[in-house]
């Protein structure tokens, strides 16, 4: 799936125009590449998507389900709260989907999405398959129907 090599880095055309649209630069890109929180199998054959979330906050939860209180002995009026576990949280997330070719990396596509998504389970990414298959099956028959009336 995924190989952390040092290879060339080309940008195809939309990858740079989405890039202009969502305001990302090549070393914010390349940052993602870099250092991806998650990793999945693109929709396109040999492709792969890493994730990265544009800003981390800590969110606070409670392992035991209660909040233990401890007063700091210096300043009485401060409260710590002991035993949370902090769990990450993020309102938008950078999207870019890559296709590793002998001769380098190519950058297919960059986004931003304003929200937080889940893992991709694999009965949701054969389905998206088989969608995309569909549909690269109706485009190249709608080609050859063109070829043949430009023919006749």
């Amino acid at each position: 799936m995924y190989k952390p090599l040092s290879k060339t880095i080309s940008w195809t055309h939309h990858a740079l125009a989405k890039m202009n649209f969502y305001k990302l630069s090549k070393p914010r890109v390349l940052r993602v590449l870099h250092s991806p929180k998650r990793i999945e199998e693109g929709v396109a054959p040999k492709t792969v998507a890493m994730m990265q979330p544009v800003s981390v906050f800590a969110r606070g939860g409670s392992v035991s389900g209660g909040k233990a209180q401890v007063r700091t002995p210096l300043n009485s009026n401060r409260v710590w709260n002991i035993g949370m576990k902090k769990e990450e949280d993020w309102t938008q997330e950078i999207w870019v989907m890559i296709e590793d070719a002998p001769d380098g990396r190519v950058i297919i596509s960059a986004w931003r999405y304003p929200g937080k998504t889940k893992p991709k389970s694999e009965s949701s990414l054969a389905k998206m398959r088989e969608e995309y298959q569909s549909f690269v099956a109706r485009q190249t028959q709608d080609e050859g129907i063109k070829k043949r009336k430009k023919v006749v």
